[in-house]
């Protein structure tokens, strides 16, 4: 049974098998994958179409599997994945542009940003819930995404330093690149307990923000210190951990996808994982780079 939680959902995850291709049961001479999402099997959507890879139908060795025009390949992910992070850096520089945060304008450009990261995550949420990928609602979360983004990081160009946004995109283009390298090494071995423990820290982090937020809102300031000072720093550096598991992830269900087979349209759902991981990240790089620089 896959997660039916909107925001964690991930094509290919399953409460019993963990993650698509978990638990070493890669395709068997005259079997199907277990656990795997494209793979071929009995009742599978694609059970009837051979585009498993060869020695995931025949076996090593057996006959080719006949080749498909719309399956996934790794250029479809990269081009997707440009569009989308495309569209939140072209609505982010407008926002910069179009939305100051001077003290005349800052409560107008604060609202329009708070509207639009809510928008941003109704998409997602909707994204979340459908069963095939829909692109004009992927990149319309990427372009509300990015004018918030573009909002919050004037303000902190603006208040804590013009080069701290500089570094937070650095920083995760960083992140990005070592968990890649950490994945393709092995030195991140993505398996069903892995999976486990990064929901598991993601629910429980996400839900001391939500228990912080409200303590902000009812009783001011901070709330429980979450947001600032050391343990915003602490809780900053933990974010940015989970948002590189996620990462990780992210590299496996690309993986999966594309060594079972999946068809193109799945490589929108691949380019709207990385794009939220990646915004997570840098948020939380922005924050503890902010932090930083708030204590010299």
């Amino acid at each position: 049974m896959r997660s039916s939680n909107p925001v964690f959902s991930r094509r290919g995850f399953s409460r019993d098998n963990g993650y698509a291709g978990f638990n070493a049961q890669q395709p068997q001479a005259g079997g199907p994958a277990v656990g795997n999402p494209y793979a071929q099997g009995a009742g599978h959507p694609y059970a009837t179409n051979p585009y498993a890879p060869a020695d995931a139908q025949y076996g090593a060795g057996g006959p080719q599997a006949p080749a498909r025009p719309d399956v996934m390949t790794i250029d479809d992910v990269v081009t997707r994945t440009a569009m989308t992070l495309g569209t939140v850096v072209l609505t982010a520089v407008l926002s910069l542009v179009l939305l100051p945060v001077d003290e005349a304008n800052i409560g107008k450009s604060y609202g329009i940003a708070i509207g639009a990261a809510l928008v941003a995550m109704v998409l997602a949420l909707v994204q979340a819930f459908k069963r095939t990928p829909v692109p004009a609602l992927i990149l319309s979360y990427a372009a509300f995404e990015g004018i918030f983004l573009g909002v919050i990081s004037n303000a902190v160009s603006t208040y804590i330093g013009p080069g701290t946004v500089a570094q937070a995109v650095l920083g995760t283009m960083c992140v990005f690149a070592g968990v890649l390298i950490a994945y393709k090494t092995g030195l991140i071995r993505v398996n069903r307990r892995f999976y486990g423990f990064v929901m598991a820290a993601a629910m429980g982090f996400i839900l001391l923000m939500v228990v912080n937020l409200l303590f902000s809102v009812f009783g001011g300031g901070d709330g429980l210190g979450f947001r600032s000072g050391g343990l915003g720093i602490v809780f900053g550096v933990i974010g940015i951990i989970i948002g590189a598991c996620f990462l990780a992830l992210d590299f496996k269900q690309v993986e999966d996808g594309l060594a079972y087979g999946a068809p193109r349209e799945e490589s929108w759902l691949a380019a709207f994982g990385l794009t939220m991981t990646l915004v997570w990240i840098y948020l939380e790089m922005l924050r503890v780079l902010s932090i930083l620089q708030g204590n010299d």
